[in-house]
């Protein structure tokens, strides 16, 4: 979240998509009805089903899975073509005033410039900006750079301070035109990108009616009528967004329309990603996918031998007008990886020898969730550790992993109970003499519950929050970080008494915990926040001195000369000598805006809503008075609030530095340049790799071209041509948790079977009767549970074709308990799903593929 949930009380407008709060956020959800209570907010809800989200909106829209890019374009061509927008924001916080290289190309083919078919990938040397300084028309009318431009990403709220870009060729005095008139100024270029998105092609794609679709636009972008900056709407998004073979782009969409209405940054603003686990923000934070470390640090590339190399290409430098000023955050990346390198290796790590920067894993080639399972299936990764994570029934195409699995070496599982991964070998349709014939060795490890574990959760809000024991684990069940521990500290020894081809890493590793077989958390989160090695000052505080062994108070305090150790730098003061900034539990607000600075910790630098100064006009003075966050103090010549100020805090407005400090540009990016993103500088509406339709805006390029599409004989794509012409989606329940609830009887009481939710109109077609059995077929696997005849999912006319989308919760699968027993389908919904994924966060498509529908 670039805000919080609390903050969604602050809000005027509320657009919920690819989320349903209400069942899936219960406790969150009550921040949404709260700004309904009590600042009359309007609430818009778009989603392929009548959810319970929907129910409590002003304005539910039916969409069909897949299409939100065309929606969400429809609405920024709403904004533009009635003049929506908030002018001095666009101009003075956004790169809308940019110029694009003479040879960029928009989509109309649904190809952007540079597109190379061999790889598939593009050549993004024309997704750049033109060197050049003001180029636009030189009037007394011509707006003056009264502020500067700002940064906002578009990814889940972990990424907004995410990985910093590449900016090897990004000019250093970018060309500009404050008018927004020349042809090829971003501005100019967005509203070309998104003329074609229609009411009437938003209708053909997505199924939303044309009157139901400007409905809804003259209602979000109310709060930008006549010019008015008082108001504020807010985005709220989840996996729906995600699950997507264009997936990012969603968001990067959502954060465009965001950014021309000026709501990025505010009280009640912003993109708020619902994170769907207590502590999956945090997991990201800490690097637990494989192409971030700690603090979305970049992990260094094969060809960089030495750390100079590694730091010449992830330190980006200013590129920006030369009138404006640009913090360029991530300036700092040498201290935050310098002191990352202190953390892991200790007194091993050198200044001479790079800090050890060559015993870091360098990334070949991709090695994300659905690629690992299929190189495990085609015999090239032997063994899986698998600790919380159900693999089989997450899947995608789950039926593949299963027969990955029996190819393996070996498999680790350490869980609650035991589940569909732990015995894959039992999966329906295995036989005994099958079974015999797997080599896999399975270890089984009793991991401990949330509940008898203390540690952080980082919640969506991005609030690092201490939770304390509250029984201890039973049996023989440890706690993760003594299985980890264990299992480290017996490989060293093997390294210690073997040697090998490379021990450094693991024999340099520092371990100077307490109990070594059980370091206490509280110790690692002390290591994460950092400490200095050494006595040190800062120019800008030279009265104070933090001694050697003391804690750091902020990764302000980094350092890259090996005088300072910190395991994440977002996370550097959140356990400083004050103590555990994260236990906090303090219930003052005084500002009224939910911000409760003293309750727990927000990364960064305790901020609760990020990119504030956007909060504000060029003048520093707050858009809406009565929701101040931050705003410039005359007297005291810095930036003062109700929250940390996200800015350089001495910069006065004259400055023109930009409010959004993480991109080096200083600006906001609507059109995101060179390699930020796999599949476009702007988003473009792709159909999903199974669609009842051509793309009706480039029928020859219907899907997104450098999406990763697997190639096994187990990866398969279904037609319309071969009966797959039902659009289906997963979901979630309120009252299961993923697949693990499935082991609590009173979980299972109160949702005992699976079901299949079929729209009214489609059952009566197919005389099919509520309760009765059902088969759903995909092109990789079969489904059979009863069916849940629902008016909540309605006939669409999908590009003038009747089409219907029926709804498959994910929680089951062929392990439980007696209660559910000979009421399961006994596989599971995600043996359905293709093997498809984002081609920038990796992402499978859960959402929107094809299937059959039958009587079972």
């Amino acid at each position: 979240m670039t805000n919080g949930w609390i903050d969604i009380k602050n809000t005027d407008m509320m657009l919920i998509m690819g989320g349903n709060p209400a069942e899936n956020h219960p406790c969150g959800f009550k921040w949404p009805v709260e700004a309904k209570l009590h600042r009359n907010a309007k609430m818009i809800v778009v989603d392929p089903r009548f959810t319970r989200t929907a129910t409590q909106a002003d304005l539910f829209l039916q969409i069909r899975a897949g299409t939100d890019i065309a929606f969400l374009g429809g609405l920024i061509n709403y904004a533009i073509q009635n003049n929506r927008i908030a002018k001095d924001y666009l101009i003075n916080y956004t790169n809308a005033a940019f110029i694009v290289k003479d040879g960029f190309k928009l989509p109309e083919d649904g190809l952007f410039s540079g597109f190379e078919a061999a790889g598939p990938t593009y050549d993004k040397s024309t997704w750049n900006y033109e060197e050049g300084g003001n180029v636009g028309p030189q009037t007394e009318a011509t707006p003056k750079p009264s502020a500067p431009t700002a940064a906002a990403t578009a990814t889940t709220a972990a990424m907004a301070a995410a990985k910093p870009p590449s900016t090897a060729s990004l000019p250093a005095n970018a060309a500009y035109d404050l008018s927004l008139q020349h042809p090829r100024s971003v501005f100019q270029l967005l509203k070309q990108q998104y003329s074609r998105y229609t009411p009437e092609m938003v209708e053909r794609i997505t199924g939303i009616p044309k009157d139901q679709f400007l409905k809804a636009a003259d209602l979000f972008t109310s709060i930008r009528k006549d010019g008015n900056m008082k108001k504020a709407g807010t985005i709220i998004y989840a996996v729906g967004w995600t699950q997507h073979t264009s997936g990012t782009q969603i968001i990067r969409t959502a954060a465009i329309l965001q950014l021309i209405l000026g709501n990025v940054g505010r009280a009640g603003g912003g993109v708020n990603a619902l994170r769907g686990h207590s502590n999956i923000q945090g997991a990201t934070d800490m690097g637990g996918v494989f192409d971030i470390f700690p603090g979305y640090l970049k992990p260094g590339l094969p060809t960089e031998t030495d750390l100079a190399t590694y730091l010449k290409r992830t330190t980006p430098t200013a590129s920006k007008p030369s009138e404006w000023d640009s913090y360029n955050y991530w300036s700092n990346t040498p201290k935050f990886m310098v002191s990352f390198l202190k953390s892991l290796y200790g007194d091993s790590a050198k200044k001479e020898n790079d800090f050890n920067f060559h015993h870091l894993p360098k990334i070949d080639r991709k090695f994300d969730w659905t690629n690992m399972w299929d190189e495990m299936y085609a015999g090239k990764v032997k063994g899986l550790f698998a600790f919380g994570m159900n693999g089989v029934a997450i899947g995608p195409n789950s039926r593949k992993n299963i027969e990955a699995l029996k190819k393996a070496d070996f498999l680790v599982v350490c869980d609650l109970y035991p589940e569909e991964t732990a015995e894959f070998w039992r999966a329906p349709g295995t036989t005994n003499d099958q079974m015999k014939k797997i080599n896999t060795t399975v270890y089984r490890l009793p991991g401990a519950g949330f509940a008898e574990k203390d540690g952080t959760f980082v919640n969506s809000a991005r609030w690092l929050q201490w939770k304390y024991v509250a029984v201890p684990p039973p049996g023989d069940a440890k706690v993760d970080q003594e299985i980890l521990a264990r299992i480290f500290l017996k490989v060293k020894e093997l390294y210690q008494k073997e040697g090998g081809k490379f021990p450094d890493p693991i024999l340099n590793l520092t371990w100077a915990y307490t109990t070594p077989l059980n370091p206490s958390l509280a110790e690692v989160a002390k290591e994460i926040n950092g400490k200095a090695l050494a006595d040190i000052t800062l120019d800008t505080q030279p009265d104070i001195t933090i001694k050697g062994g003391q804690q750091l108070p902020g990764f302000a305090w980094l350092k890259d000369d090996g005088t300072t150790a910190c395991g994440n730098w977002l996370y550097s003061g959140s356990w400083t000598e004050a103590g555990a900034q994260m236990q906090r539990r303090g219930t003052d607000d005084p500002s009224g805006l939910g911000i409760f600075q003293n309750w727990a910790w927000s990364w960064p630098a305790n901020r609760r809503v990020m990119y504030n100064r956007a909060s504000c006009d060029p003048s520093g003075k707050p858009w809406d008075s009565e929701r101040r966050q931050v705003w410039w103090n005359e007297d005291q010549k810095k930036w003062v609030g109700n929250d940390v100020p996200d800015f350089k805090v001495d910069s006065k407005p004259t400055d023109h530095m930009g409010p959004f400090i993480m991109n080096p540009e200083g600006v906001g990016r609507i059109f995101a340049p060179l390699a930020a993103f796999a599949d476009g500088p702007f988003p473009e509406h792709y159909e999903p790799v199974e669609s009842p339709i051509a793309n009706p805006l480039h029928p020859k390029q219907s899907n997104n071209p450098v999406a990763k599409k697997f190639k096994s004989d187990m990866d398969k794509l279904g037609t319309p041509a071969e009966g797959f012409n039902i659009v289906c989606t997963t979901y979630r329940l309120t009252e299961h948790y993923h697949y693990w609830t499935k082991n609590n009887p009173m979980n299972v009481q109160l949702v005992p079977e699976p079901f299949i939710e079929v729209p009214a109109q489609l059952a009566n077609e197919m005389g099919i009767t509520g309760g009765e059995k059902v088969k759903v077929t995909s092109a990789r696997g079969v489904y059979v549970a009863k069916a849940m005849v629902t008016k909540r999912i309605r006939p669409m006319m999908i590009d003038g074709k009747e089409t219907y989308q029926i709804g498959v919760p994910i929680h089951w699968g062929y392990r439980g308990i007696a209660e559910d027993a000979g009421k399961t389908s006994l596989m599971t919904a995600n043996q359905l799903s293709p093997a498809a994924t984002d081609p920038n966060a990796f992402t499978p498509e859960f959402k929107g593929f094809l299937v059959k529908l039958e009587k079972a």
